[in-house]
């Protein structure tokens, strides 16, 4: 039985050999693909992501040191390269708080969101143990990372009021009759 509301899709063979062609076969098309589809695509990518992403927060390069032998047992060792691992912490720290409010908006309006943003503010905290605790304390700036953290729920907010404020501007003023 055919739904007559929904087209039929139609067939698209994947290129043979050029890079280019590969390319364009898999990028997102209205035709062939649904919001659906994608949505479900981008959560289980965002997921990997932030898994690994996550990781290595948890576990840092370079491991932790072991012993109290001129250092602090339990420290990341790559930390004694101070620049180098502020960049990676601030990387780290900006990608999952990015990939976990894509992940919490792709899931909006689903059952359970709830549970999903108790989660997501759960795995939050635990990534910012986690360095605060393999972190030594002259190379983490508390602020700096907290402010990073907020970043993108931050910028998702001003662009939501950017868009707001421009749609009342444009839209027509309408007169009101006194008479």
């Amino acid at each position: 039985m055919s739904n007559p509301i929904i087209a039929p899709r139609k067939k698209i063979s994947p290129p043979r050999n050029t890079w280019r062609g590969w390319f364009r076969y898999f990028h997102y098309d209205e035709t062939k693909d649904s919001p659906n589809e994608a949505r479900n695509v981008l959560l289980v990518v965002m997921a990997l992501i932030a898994a690994v992403t996550f990781q290595s927060g948890v576990n840092p390069p370079g491991g932790v040191w072991q012993d109290n032998d001129g250092h602090h047992a339990g420290r990341a060792i790559y930390a004694f390269q101070p620049h180098t691992f502020y960049v990676f912490l601030v990387s780290s720290t900006l990608a999952l708080s990015t990939l976990l409010l894509v992940i919490v908006s792709l899931t909006y309006r689903f059952p359970l969101h709830l549970e999903i943003w108790v989660a997501t503010a759960s795995m939050i905290v635990t990534y910012a143990s986690a360095i605060f605790a393999v972190t030594p304390r002259e190379n983490v700036k508390v602020c700096y990372i907290l402010i990073i953290t907020a970043l993108p729920l931050i910028m998702r907010i001003l662009i939501q009021m950017l868009r707001q404020l421009k749609s009342e501007a444009n839209e027509p003023v309408t007169e009101v009759d006194e008479g």
